[in-house]
């Protein structure tokens, strides 16, 4: 396995450096991540060995790792290449070697990479190549360049005049300066700071709705332009709606390569001069072009990558109701509501069909249904899809409740996003084969409401509705993305080993697809697990595996109570040992967890930060670190995009973050929109940093259209509705106080801020190159 070591200790330190993270802690989850460790395992059990970097940190460094690693197998490749040519020197392979970038190795490589047959390659083969180095070295000579250009004319090679043989030589400077690595790294640097993404309409668009109407006639700065707005064009561009282009001033690019081609003034500036412009608009405009629109495209890719990544962070972490006995109901209107019934376990008790909205009759039936199921299995909470007819049913329900005076059961709106998905998968098929398609989506409702963690994990994450453009981006990078994320929040919120289905105990650290289902398996055959250390006695899991997995697996009521904590039985014999110094059993401790607070760290044969974890998690054992369960609260009078009229104030879930506002569902089965400037009255440069994913949030609605379909909302006008206290100037001064400030949410959002920039100064022309080369590779 490669370790550390195989990295040369400059990438080693240069990587340090751009993840500001110590040199000792890198080297250290490097030899983790080789011997096999997962992130969450390193980041919660091996905090002494990496300095408790976390698992941001520890990610940043496994993506770097892997960046480098490649760039050091092309290096070799590229040196091999090179030298079996006979055209290494000591001052090319000192650069190959120094070289940090990617993008700079293959600029160094580009002159002696396989070549089609270009213009340059036809002058060489007329043997002008000569010339052209004459023209490019810039010597003083005595003769004339007109002179020495005759001795090249010669028609059997079809140089008929001095002028062809002067054309040729500047096809091969043209294409010698097109393959200059510092000169195409300033190029692109002077693309990316100054290029404009212009997008224009297609002849031959077709647009109905118009779209892409605001992308006609477009313009922004490649380096200022949003993701969503690049997003946006590429989408209109695969539609065959818009074109794009990148535009720079020819002038701006001809004078920055003359600048760092032109030495010396002579008879050969004309033609270096030509040469420069027909390499910037034959050679070099369109090839650093080509380039941008890839690196727009990854900067865009990853923006709407990291917004799917946060929005499913949060809905995989919102809070649980629990444990209890739950109806779903995927509500219908012809078809009727399908209803399915789960015990605390989430295990499938029974199911029946409702026709609550097509006779008063069935309603009535329905009525009596309902109660019959909710009585038999003492059913403590409703959860009703957010779908078709959702509003409708949700009023029956709520009417149902206050008529049978079942006040100690609520009811609530789940999202049955990805729903239908599941049901027609072949996880629901191996779960439930009997069933029909509607009760398996109906019971993925219910325990939704139970556990949104281990049923959404079930789900494909594209299917769940939370992502910018997400079709746009590039898929397996999305995919690979977003199972880091479900394994951060499983593992986060732990598994428990005797209740968990296989599709959730797939992403605990160091747990395969297949180990999961032999976990399964082996807990039909021999009933439920006693003590982790059973776990040895499956198929497929060894020590390592053991190892990784542990710590993150529950056991209620086991032989050992540590089992249902995070504590990892390598550190039991230091619970023991604490224990020991109380002169108190295991037990005590986490029934009187205020003996903690008498222990003598000191004392203690434990790293600080272990020992720290581990006084925590005997405080509270099992502590789940989701948020307590809060049920939204629609209006009753709005049900449709009609009921929906300016001025109103409304209480909606927060759906879907993207980078330019949120959507809010407020109960009409159409997502209001909170612009950016109207999500908060400070100034934010993210939607991330005041609202997330599964927030209940109250909203005002500004405006509301149900031709076009669309509803303008904001949390802002909440605030300025009322008075408005003296203007704050600083820019981390205390949050205003009820009524005076900061958006109405339920749950409170901190709010960064930033801070003024500071002036700047002029900047020369030479500062501004250097700045734009370092800063292009730079990223």
């Amino acid at each position: 396995m490669t370790d550390a070591r195989t990295l040369p200790p400059p990438v080693l330190l240069h990587i340090a450096q751009i993840l500001n993270l110590p040199m000792q802690g890198l080297v250290a989850v490097i030899a983790l991540l080789d011997e096999g460790g997962t992130v969450p395992f390193i980041a919660r059990y091996r905090k002494e060995a990496t300095g408790n970097f976390d698992e941001v940190q520890i990610r940043d460094i496994e993506e770097k790792v892997a960046y480098f690693r490649d760039l050091e197998v092309r290096r070799a490749t590229i040196l091999a290449s090179i030298a079996e040519q006979g055209k290494m020197t000591d001052d090319l392979k000192a650069r190959i070697d120094a070289t940090l970038d990617k993008s700079e190795l293959e600029d160094l490589y580009l002159p002696y990479r396989p070549k089609r047959r270009t213009k340059a390659t036809i002058a060489r083969e007329k043997g002008l190549e000569p010339l052209a180095l004459y023209l490019w070295e810039q010597r003083i000579s005595d003769e004339p360049l007109s002179a020495m250009a005759t001795r090249f004319v010669d028609g059997e090679k079809g140089v008929a005049s001095a002028e062809e043989a002067l054309e040729g030589a500047r096809h091969i400077v043209a294409e010698m300066i097109s393959e200059s690595a510092d000169l195409r790294k300033v190029a692109r640097a002077l693309m990316f700071d100054e290029g404009v993404v212009v997008s224009r309409k297609a002849l031959d668009a077709v647009d109905e709705q118009e779209k892409f109407k605001m992308y006609y006639d477009y313009r922004e700065p490649v380096e200022t332009i949003p993701s969503h707005r690049m997003l946006a064009i590429r989408r209109g561009e695969s539609a065959n709606v818009l074109y794009f282009l990148i535009e720079l001033e020819a002038a701006r690019a001809v004078n920055v390569l003359r600048r760092g081609v032109l030495r010396e003034q002579g008879d050969w500036t004309p033609q270096l001069e030509l040469a420069i412009e027909d390499c910037w608009s034959r050679l070099l405009n369109s090839s650093i072009q080509g380039e941008l629109r890839l690196e727009l495209k990854k900067r865009s890719d990853l923006d709407a990558i990291q917004v799917f990544r946060d929005n499913l962070h949060h809905l995989l972490l919102a809070p649980p109701a629990g444990p209890i006995s739950v109806l779903g109901i995927d509500p219908g209107q012809r078809t009727g509501c399908k209803v399915a019934v789960v015990d605390e376990t989430g295990k499938f008790l029974a199911n029946d069909v409702l026709y609550l909205h097509t006779s008063k009759g069935a309603a009535e039936a329905a009525g009596k249904t309902l109660e019959a199921l909710v009585v038999k299995h003492q059913v403590r909470a409703i959860a009703i899809g957010n779908g078709t007819a959702s509003r409708e049913t949700d009023a029956f329900v709520r009417e149902f409740l206050r008529e049978r005076g079942l006040e100690n059961i609520f009811s609530v709106t789940v999202s049955e996003s990805g729903a239908s998905i599941y049901s027609a998968s072949d996880v629901a098929r191996q779960e439930f084969p009997d069933l029909d398609l509607t009760v398996r989506g109906a019971i993925s409702i219910a325990r939704r409401l139970q556990d949104p963690l281990s049923e959404l994990v079930k789900v494909d994450p594209k299917s769940i509705g939370v992502g910018q453009y997400q079709h746009d981006v590039d898929q397996r990078q999305l995919q690979q993305s977003l199972e880091t994320v479900i394994e951060s929040c499983v593992n986060r919120v732990g598994v428990d080993l005797n209740t968990s289905s296989w599709t959730l105990l797939r992403y605990v650290s160091g747990v395969t697809e297949r180990t999961a289902l032999n976990i399964v398996s082996y807990r039909n055959e021999h009933g439920r697990f006693r003590s982790r250390t059973q776990l040895m006695k499956v198929p497929g899991i060894g020590a390592k595996t053991f190892e990784q997995a542990a710590g993150f697996l529950r056991i209620r009521d086991g032989e050992n109570l540590l089992d249902m904590t995070a504590v990892h039985p390598e550190s039991y014999a230091v619970v023991e040992q604490i224990a020991a110094s109380l002169k108190a059993p295991v037990e005590e401790l986490i029934k009187s967890p205020q003996l903690l607070e008498k222990v003598d760290k000191s004392a203690v044969s434990a790293g600080s930060f272990t020992l720290n974890d581990i006084l925590e998690e005997l405080k509270k054992p099992g502590r789940d670190p989701r948020e307590k369960f809060v049920a939204p609260s629609f209006n009753e009078s709005v049900r449709e995009l009609s009921d929906v009229m300016p001025d109103m104030v409304l209480e909606g879930v927060v759906t879907n973050v993207t980078k330019f506002g949120a959507f809010v569902d407020i109960g009409v089965h159409q997502d209001g929109l909170v612009h950016i400037s109207e999500l908060s009255v400070k100034f934010i440069k993210d939607p991330s940093e005041a609202v997330k994913a599964g927030q209940i949030v109250k909203v005002k609605v500004l405006a509301a259209d149900a031709k076009t379909k669309r509803i303008a909302l904001s949390i802002k006008a909440l605030h300025e509705a009322g008075p408005r206290g003296p203007r704050q100037n600083a820019p981390n001064s205390q949050a205003p106080a009820k009524g005076q400030g900061g958006p109405m949410l339920k749950t409170q959002v901190r709010v960064k801020t930033a801070a003024p920039e500071p002036v700047k100064a002029p900047v020369s022309l030479d500062d501004k190159l250097a700045m734009l080369s370092s800063k292009w590779k730079g990223r």
